[in-house]
């Protein structure tokens, strides 16, 4: 189409600007951009073509609101990955170049062409969708969106540190929140240590200041032994049932016995249990909130290896890093010795076997009972197995520690210097490919030790090496907290991982595909505690920033209803 034609199509409808994107060759590797951007020009109504590599990035939403601000054009398309995941983002470009948001119509030639198609074919399809939402965009009118008030208000599901920053962030902001926790006590998991690297904290301290001022907050309400049994509405109205009732879990009752017997009261730290905040609701009472937003922290578990799995359950000699944890706790307060006591006996020797329960493989590692693998890397295994073993080589220098590892990944600022310590701790380690990992079995030879450990050592050119040792530590790693009832009440969406699905992980990393409902912590992925808080805080920041206003603004209707009269 000459230019002249153009103009007089431009004078006569609407100008619309198609912009193709890339998308760093995740497009354009199989979808011939220039053909695209050339077989737009000829479309009716199309003034402006531009393309570029990450459409969604600042220079790519700067051509778009470039030419709206110059009144090159009035209609936008954008042909680039779905819209679920930029959608938000090029409506807000549209909004600061004081455009209407709703002028705007999205070509997905990722996910329905790029992906599924390749060559000629996916050039073609590409240009077919290009010119079909052109042709719709030609069609749009200006909206207005409607405004729905919005109630200042916060639940947070979970009392982790993750949820207990949430909450105190929240509540600094002037929003009322309910903290609504699972158990009879905070901290979660995180509660479960002693120390955190690489600072050396005592938990007890962290989690005690952070639920001081959680529970010392005017503006929040503490829930425990709570759970959710109902969900309706939509942003700044939701409206939650929930239940407050006895805990039946025998671990929730021993950790209360233990806080009888540790002499401690309501609102202190109790070691490997966390802070109990209130008495226990002698019967079940039920509860009704009504909501702005709701923040997900509902936390992860440690993965429990199969029966059998490097002899776990088939051998009381093989236990968990977080049962090691407990036994490293209970050795100092007895004041420590030459070597590590565990059931009474004095550990010579010990294994500690990494990536248990992570970077699975199919094929290799079984699936569970659902036919899930966790093909991901739990993260913070390595730093935690390592600074086990620099505490008890320091603390015990008559227990040697065997490491067996496939790779160590001790991520993060003064977590590097964690692995160098073993080293120096004269920690011996073994390295051994996934498809060979270390077999554990009863020691039938010399020594005394219960057990032996065979692995195929990849550091000695794969020579078979057998330790005799009196007890096999597991790394597990993190899987996500079972929470498949708020999947299907909320209709959240889940990764493969098991773990909940945020819309994007850069441009919309705390938010899920349902509007208002955001997310805090580890029930994302596996998190150490600073990155856990952190989630939590942008959490609150997006939270409060939603509600702020006092409400909420909801996507108009494209269509008008038809009124039928009566005849």
């Amino acid at each position: 189409m000459s230019d002249e034609n153009k103009d007089q199509t431009a004078t006569s409808g609407q100008k619309v600007g198609v912009y193709v994107c890339h998308c760093g060759g995740n497009i354009s590797d199989h979808v011939d951009i220039e053909k695209v951007c050339e077989n737009a020009k000829n479309i009716p109504g199309v003034v402006k073509v531009r393309d570029n590599v990450f459409m969604c990035s600042d220079p790519g939403q700067e051509l778009i609101m470039e030419d709206l601000k110059s009144g090159a054009v009035d209609r936008v398309v954008v042909a680039s990955c779905a819209p679920d995941l930029h959608e938000t983002t090029f409506r807000n470009a549209i909004t600061r170049a004081d455009g209407n948001p709703y002028i705007y119509e999205h070509a997905n030639i990722r996910e329905q062409v790029s992906w599924v198609h390749h060559g000629e074919q996916a050039t073609r399809k590409a240009s077919r969708l290009v010119a079909a939402a052109a042709a719709k965009a030609k069609e749009l009118k200006p909206l207005e969106p409607f405004r729905v008030d919005a109630k200042k208000h916060v639940t947070v599901i979970g009392g982790g540190v993750a949820g207990l920053r949430a909450a105190k962030d929240l509540a600094d902001r002037g929003i009322e929140v309910a903290l609504i926790e699972k158990s009879p006590f905070l901290g979660g998991w995180v509660s479960k240590w002693e120390h955190v690297f690489p600072t050396e904290d005592k938990v007890s301290d962290i989690i005690s200041e952070l639920t001081r001022d959680v529970l010392n907050d005017p503006s929040i309400k503490v829930y425990t032994c709570s759970h959710i049994t109902a969900f309706e509405g939509f942003i700044g109205n939701f409206r939650l049932t929930f239940a407050r009732k006895p805990p039946e879990s025998d671990a929730y009752r021993d950790e209360i016995e233990r806080l009888s017997a540790s002499g401690r009261g309501m609102g202190e730290f109790v070691p490997f249990a966390g802070v109990y905040p209130a008495g226990i609701p002698e019967s079940e009472e039920e509860h009704v909130l009504e909501t702005g937003v709701i923040v997900l922290a509902t936390g992860f578990r440690p993965y429990t290896p199969a029966s059998g799995e490097y002899g776990y359950g088939e051998h009381k000699e093989v236990i968990t890093l977080p049962d090691l944890i407990r036994i490293i706790s209970e050795n100092r307060e007895q004041g420590g010795g030459e070597s590590l006591v565990w059931n009474g006996k004095k550990i010579k020797s010990m294994a500690m076997i990494h990536c248990v329960g992570s970077r699975q493989i199919p094929g290799v590692h079984e699936a569970d009972e659902k036919g899930n693998l966790h093909e991901y890397c739990s993260r913070v295994c390595c730093s935690a197995t390592l600074h086990a073993a620099n505490t008890i080589r320091e603390a015990h220098p008559g227990t040697r520690i065997f490491d067996f590892y496939r790779d160590i990944r001790t991520y993060g600022r003064g977590q590097e210097e964690i692995y160098e310590s073993a080293s120096g701790n004269k920690v011996i380690f073994f390295r051994f490919e996934a498809q060979e990992a270390p077999e554990v079995m009863e020691n039938t030879g010399p020594g005394g030790q219960p057990l032996r450990v065979r692995v195929k050592d990849t550091l000695t050119f794969g020579e078979e090496i057998e330790v005799p040792v009196d007890l096999v530590v597991l790394a597990v790693g993190m899987e996500s907290n079972d929470v498949s009832d708020l999947v299907q009440m909320m209709k959240l969406p889940m990764g493969v991982d098991g773990f909940l699905q945020e819309v994007h992980p850069k441009l919309r990393p705390v938010e899920v595909a349902v509007s208002g409902i955001l997310l805090a912590g580890t029930c994302q992925a596996p998190f150490d505690i600073g990155e856990a808080c952190a989630a939590a805080s942008g959490a609150a920041v997006k939270a409060s920033a939603t509600l702020g206003r006092g409400y909420v603004e909801l996507d108009p209707p494209a269509w008008k209803p038809a009124i039928t009269k009566a005849p």
